[in-house]
């Protein structure tokens, strides 16, 4: 849990790994924070976003979105508006790492609006937690959940979690209970905690793995860890362009973990995808809910996010696209990496 803290960068002593994957994450910082009638403001400016909502509605919750276009952030300002308009929402929820998209989210501003608000915040990091700067303390953040297996660099799972002080108190005080009985924080802290209370059987060698993966993060080093995820992105970043591809985010509110490049007109994104798969044995992601056969996402990430890979995956895009019509120019991809990872 310590390690936990240390990732998180947080002294919040309600810190531990949830039995499951991020979307269990997520649905324990709402099935805790939010109760029957509660109004939420929650952030959309992608598919997980979206599901966010869902889940809120789902426990009852008022839903009011502020919502941005696939590939852009969420405006400050409109969550100002929305939290006007809606003073007596409890909590906002938003996307730090939207990894349907490959935008980072600022959280500063967002934050301070909603705290002066007296509101609580929720904040989805599962690709964002390990790879970049997740500001847990400095900003206050009230519930923060990531997933085991993106820049944490372990297999599926489970979900890193951390819970403020604040937050805390508020779950202690729920008028009802907690929707989901294997998602009670009431309970998993006094599992977690010295009391040993038996809750459920936790999967102890996902455990372990986590607890070797954040060793390897501790050795690395925090900052050397982003510092390596950027310098690596802006190299794959500066390939794509290179080889003449589009990017879908804006260079300011990219993600070092995730990028998505546009599918030329006229090539058909599923071949592109098949084609790295069978011939180089590199599976990418594709594009999610409106995006779907316009985008590949590229994942960078953890002991992922290396130069052999970026170099491999440019030469082996190039090769599939030139097939196809498009006039990739790989040599010009391979020595805009090499300007930035010399």
């Amino acid at each position: 849990r310590e390690l936990l803290r240390y990732i998180f960068q947080t002294s919040n002593e309600l810190t531990l790994a949830m039995s499951g994957t991020g979307s269990a994450g997520m649905e324990t910082a709402c099935v805790n924070m939010i109760e029957r009638g509660d109004k939420a403001i929650i952030c959309t400016h992608g598919v997980f976003g979206t599901r966010m909502a869902d889940v809120a509605e789902r426990c009852g919750a008022k839903v009011v979105t502020v919502s941005a276009p696939m590939g852009k952030p969420i405006d400050p300002e409109d969550v100002k508006k929305a939290i006007k308009t809606n003073s007596d929402a409890k909590v906002v929820g938003i996307v730090h790492a939207e990894t349907s998209t490959g935008v980072l989210q600022p959280l500063d501003d967002i934050e301070k609006t909603v705290h002066e608000a007296g509101m609580y915040m929720i904040v989805d990091a599962v690709t964002s937690l390990g790879g970049m700067e997740v500001p847990v303390d400095r900003l206050s953040l009230d519930i923060v959940y990531s997933g085991s297996q993106k820049c944490l660099a372990c297999p599926p799972g489970l979900a890193p979690l951390t819970v403020g002080p604040r937050a805390v108190e508020r779950i202690k005080a729920r008028k009802e209970k907690v929707q989901s009985w294997y998602l009670d924080l009431t309970m998993v802290m006094r599992y977690w905690g010295t009391e040993r209370f038996y809750h459920h059987t936790a999967p102890v060698n996902m455990i372990y793995g986590l607890n070797e993966a954040l060793k390897i993060i501790a050795e690395e080093g925090l900052k050397n860890r982003w510092e390596r995820h950027r310098r690596n992105a802006e190299a794959l970043w500066n390939g794509l362009e290179s080889l003449g591809l589009e990017l879908l985010v804006d260079s300011k509110y990219r993600l070092p973990s995730l990028t998505s490049v546009l599918v030329p007109e006229g090539v058909d994104e599923a071949s592109v995808r098949r084609d790295l798969m069978d011939e180089y044995s590199i599976e990418v992601g594709a594009g999610l809910g409106e995006l779907k056969g316009k985008i590949l996402r590229i994942g960078l990430m953890g002991s992922g996010s290396k130069k052999k890979n970026i170099v491999l995956f440019l030469a082996a895009l190039g090769n599939v696209l030139r097939r196809k019509g498009f006039p990739a120019d790989v040599s010009a991809a391979l020595t805009a990496v090499e300007k930035v990872l010399c």
